[in-house]
């Protein structure tokens, strides 16, 4: 049994690293004793688990089914070792996150510096992209996404509501005007991606309005639209989340306060398993704490409840 578990653990690890020699130095290990834990491994299961090349190392359909269930394993085991040792749950070992890069910059962080200083068995390795990243196969422990989440198989948290609101600088406002319905948008530069750009704004009593942004200035960046609406550039639809100290700091105007996005929750999505191990759980509350104590959700303001420019 125990040569079973050093085996299942030197395949999750392989399959985080990418590599088997990366896996031994992360181990500590001869490449030597990595390998033949591997061979033994799909001896006893009967099947090719892993391809290797020259380039790099890719799991089978069969090795993607065996690392969701060797990290559960595992993860069972580490909470069993941790209760036998210490008589306690504290978290411990490596936790892999994923998120976008505004939101992990501002939230996701702050969390993983806290944790790390309180619990000094426990490490963290943060991913931040845009791109939509793939829990099991990059093996992940938790990937923080802004909106309902496309992936199936996958546990999914709800961490805070969300909408992205209309924001553009006292600068820009006094100079252009304040628009005061989400038609009068169009009239206005919008900083967004690229053309063809369609701003959906839900208000008080319901109705949807969709309004084709107009802009000079585009960039496939949402950091980059808050830094141009910072310098008074234009106006952006931004997630609250994001620019929620902005606003409460003076340097964002709250445009259209009564308008806002359709819903756009910040979710956690993990991989599908019976017990979360212990430093996933207190990351997710710790995230969940984050996002409540920075107002993930901004109450909808009273209909012409707007700035005033000058």
């Amino acid at each position: 049994m125990l040569d079973d578990i050093k085996e299942l653990r030197t395949f999750v690890r392989i399959a985080a690293e990418g590599s088997l020699s990366a896996a031994a130095r992360e181990m500590g290990l001869a490449l030597s004793v990595v390998s033949k834990r591997l061979a033994s491994l799909e001896a006893r299961a009967g099947t090719r688990l892993m391809i290797r090349s020259t380039r790099k190392l890719s799991l089978t359909d069969e090795g993607a089914k065996l690392l969701e269930r060797a990290q559960r394993i595992l993860a069972e085991v580490s909470e069993a070792e941790e209760m036998l040792s210490h008589g306690r749950l504290e978290p411990q070992g490596l936790l892999r996150v994923s998120a976008p890069i505004a939101l992990g910059r501002m939230h996701v962080s702050p969390v993983s510096r806290r944790l790390a200083a309180t619990y000094p068995r426990m490490s963290i390795d943060l991913l931040l992209t845009d791109r939509v990243t793939a829990v099991i196969d990059e093996g992940l422990d938790v990937v923080i996404r802004i909106g309902g989440p496309s992936d199936s198989g996958l546990i999914v948290r709800k961490l805070a509501d969300n909408h992205r609101v209309v924001v553009a600088s006292k600068n820009y406002l006094a100079a252009r005007g304040t628009p005061t319905t989400p038609e009068a948008l169009v009239d206005h530069d919008c900083l967004h991606q690229g053309h063809g750009a369609v701003w959906k704004l839900i208000g008080p009593d319901g109705r949807l309005a969709e309004i084709e942004a107009r802009s000079r200035l585009r960039c496939n960046n949402g950091e980059v639209w808050r830094d141009w609406a910072l310098a008074g550039s234009g106006i952006a639809m931004k997630s609250w989340i994001d620019v929620a100290d902005d606003v409460r700091a003076g340097r964002l105007i709250h445009v259209l306060p009564e308008w806002r996005s359709p819903p756009a929750p910040i979710c956690a999505l993990l991989p599908t398993r019976t017990l979360v191990p212990t430093r996933v759980r207190v990351f997710l509350e710790s995230m969940a704490d984050q996002l409540r104590k920075n107002d993930g959700l901004q109450p909808l303001q009273p209909a012409g409840a707007t700035f005033a420019a000058g």
